[in-house]
């Protein structure tokens, strides 16, 4: 790490990046974790935040789930240069245990070699969908392959390293960005209604949030998917019906800080039936009592 800190104070303005995934961040990606700066045991974003992990050299770009990732989202080449290396043909896949990519952590992916001893690195890309071989020259934004889960991964992203002269550089304190990203201390991934509910990997996966429900419901129950969630946070839960009435109304508060997290709350309806009309999901994260992010989703109920 002290090779990091010591980089930071050397880089020169030798390369500018772009953003290397197509999508809107914020709304259909999201940062998860940055470049770990702490040079001792613990982990800290360039921030102060806890956005990274013990000895992490590069910045994680997510999509929200795994149907987000099957749809296709485009990574990009993040400046002009040279393919040093590919590897293709990893599965995408959700690793259970480190052995199982021995030698493949960061799975499919690209090194691409930049004028003034610059590199980038991209990984986790999906099975089959790197499109450049070694000594093709790319541009910036050029498509290179698809956000995928190969790798040592949890969660379907790219992780994009920045090196020069074998050095990490951190993006965001070297000022390296063409149009820098606006930092996300945490915030919704995404958010469903249910008649339960449902299960961590039916989040992950993108299919727990139903399109409708039937006014027979046994339960209407929401859920919200996050990343960055941290101890004393504050998580709001709220169902509004026809006309806007609340259905339910529940509150939460972080025990652990957490890379990524679910929580749901509803109501039973063993009683009554429910009218039909569209229905409202809110979630709302609170930090220090501010309002941090949210998220909303509405379906029909008949």
């Amino acid at each position: 790490m002290a090779a990091l800190m010591l980089a930071h104070a050397a880089s020169a303005q030798d390369i500018t990046l772009r953003f290397p995934l197509d999508c809107r961040l914020g709304e259909t990606c999201f940062i998860q974790q940055y470049v770990d700066t702490d040079p001792g045991p613990g982990a800290a974003d360039h921030s102060g935040g806890p956005l990274s992990y013990d000895g992490h050299r590069g910045t994680d770009i997510r999509v929200a789930d795994l149907e987000a990732m099957a749809a296709g989202v485009l990574v990009l080449a993040p400046a002009d240069g040279i393919v040093r290396a590919t590897r293709d043909g990893v599965p995408d896949r959700i690793m259970a245990d480190p052995s199982e990519v021995a030698g493949q952590d960061c799975g499919n992916g690209i090194v691409l070699a930049h004028p003034g001893g610059w590199e980038t690195q991209l990984c986790h890309l999906a099975q089959g969908s790197v499109r450049v071989t070694q000594d093709d020259r790319v541009r910036a934004g050029d498509p290179v392959g698809r956000v995928g889960l190969s790798g040592r991964t949890q969660f379907p992203h790219v992780h994009l390293s920045v090196r020069r002269d074998g050095a990490v550089i951190d993006p965001f304190p070297a000022g390296l960005w063409q149009d820098p990203p606006d930092y996300q201390p945490g915030g919704f991934l995404s958010i469903g209604l249910a008649d339960a509910v449902p299960s961590f990997e039916a989040v992950k996966a993108g299919t727990a949030d139903a399109a409708r429900l039937p006014v027979t419901a046994p339960a209407l129950v929401v859920w919200a998917y996050l990343f960055g969630g941290r101890a004393g946070d504050t998580i709001r839960l709220r169902i509004q019906g026809v006309e806007e009435e609340e259905i339910f109304a529940h509150e939460t508060r972080l025990e652990r800080t957490q890379a990524e997290l679910f929580r749901a709350a509803g109501r039973r309806l063993t009683a009554a039936q429910l009218r039909g009309g569209l229905y409202r999901g809110e979630a709302v994260l609170l930090r220090d009592g501010v309002e941090i992010d949210r998220i909303e989703t509405t379906i029909p109920i008949r």
